[in-house]
């Protein structure tokens, strides 16, 4: 069965905003990435990775151009129906008087709530799964302010997970994570990926994790943006010189 696109850039020019006038990170960007798509996104410090994430959900407004997301301009969507769409997890820290890890997690099913925000039985499966999946049954109930920095980043991959949304993208998810964590949660959305068949997109600096559980890279550096699977990794030229001799 042939595999829908679930991202589509065309011609999008990429960046924000700075003394009122556009500063451009990303020029000209047309790719298209799939259902089941597990995508390691690669690239140095302050080449456009996190600007790349942002601009998919709507967080950055774009430069020129255009993104679909399942053929529909992302600037046609309200807030709520993208939040059905997109789940978003980025390095930026959450704050909030008196939220504990489960409060945090639980707002991912907002989107599919009334406007009381009431969540039902079906609500609650769904948050209860994303907690299990994550490993956080034991500390669901601990302030934000009480977790470690890697008990913190599984909350929020919690949160993701809990908003059921086809496409998941992540910036750094692992930043914070000990080793078998790390493994943990890319072979989760491997499966996520696979099974379910979301549009996962990751940006990352453990590149041995994407070599090893991702499905294709994007390769971003001065000379351009590449998508390539990750089979043709190690005659990247580009990518080799992240790697530093050492993959």
């Amino acid at each position: 069965m042939e595999k829908k696109e679930s991202i589509v850039f065309k011609n999008a020019s990429l960046g924000y905003k700075k003394n009122n006038q556009d500063t451009c990170v990303l020029k000209e960007i047309n790719l298209s990435f799939y259902q089941g798509d597990f995508v390691g996104i690669v690239g140095l410090n302050g080449i456009g990775k996190s600007t790349l994430l942002k601009s998919l959900c709507g967080l950055l407004p774009l430069l020129s151009g255009e993104i679909l997301i399942n053929q529909k301009s992302i600037s046609s969507y309200n807030l709520n129906e993208l939040a059905k769409k997109i789940a978003i997890v980025l390095t930026e820290k959450i704050g909030g008087f008196n939220l504990t890890s489960y409060d945090v997690v639980a707002a991912g099913q907002m989107p599919y709530t009334n406007s009381f925000n009431k969540l039902h039985s079906k609500n609650l499966e769904i948050i209860e799964a994303a907690i299990n999946a994550c490993d956080l049954k034991n500390h669901e109930h601990k302030l934000l302010n009480e977790l470690s920095d890697g008990l913190f980043q599984k909350t929020i991959i919690a949160k993701a997970l809990a908003q059921e949304t086809p496409i998941m993208l992540l910036d750094e998810p692992s930043a914070f994570l000990d080793y078998s964590s790390k493994h943990n949660l890319f072979l989760l959305l491997k499966k996520l990926a696979t099974d379910q068949n979301k549009c996962v997109l990751v940006s990352s600096h453990d590149l041995d994790l994407l070599l090893k559980y991702c499905s294709k890279l994007l390769v971003i550096s001065n000379s351009g943006i590449e998508l390539i699977p990750v089979s043709e990794a190690k005659t990247n030229k580009v990518f080799q010189e992240m790697g530093g001799g050492f993959i």
